[in-house]
């Protein structure tokens, strides 16, 4: 089972489409990097401070290595110092999690629905 970085983000709700760039820029490095991007999630209803990110890998160990090529990726650097210059994100809190088997897509035999 893939261990999976749970990234929980505080932002500055006036700062949201600043955020938003930054996660959409994630979506071309993370890959680049080595890490499988499961996705970024943004308020949408509730509350409209905090934001969601995963990305899995499939050990601690190979997470370790991606962090050291992401500090090293120009655009990486590039999307760092972005968020740093615009301070959007309040506080980030990470957790590394694995899933429970039979509950965790794709599941043999089971469709994942897409939602547009």
């Amino acid at each position: 089972m893939k261990v999976t970085c749970f990234i929980q983000y505080q932002l500055d709700p006036y700062k949201l489409e600043a955020f938003r760039q930054y996660a959409e820029n994630w979506g071309r490095i993370i890959p680049a990097c080595g890490g499988e991007l499961l996705g970024y999630f943004m308020p949408h209803e509730g509350s409209n401070n905090t934001a969601f990110g995963l990305i899995s890998f499939a050990s601690l160990a190979e997470y370790e290595r991606y962090r050291v090529r992401l500090k090293a990726d120009p655009a990486g650097k590039a999307n760092f110092e972005f968020a740093q210059r615009e301070q959007f994100i309040v506080q980030e809190l990470r957790s590394f999690l694995t899933g429970v088997a039979g509950t965790v897509y794709p599941q043999p035999g089971v469709a994942m629905e897409v939602l547009a």
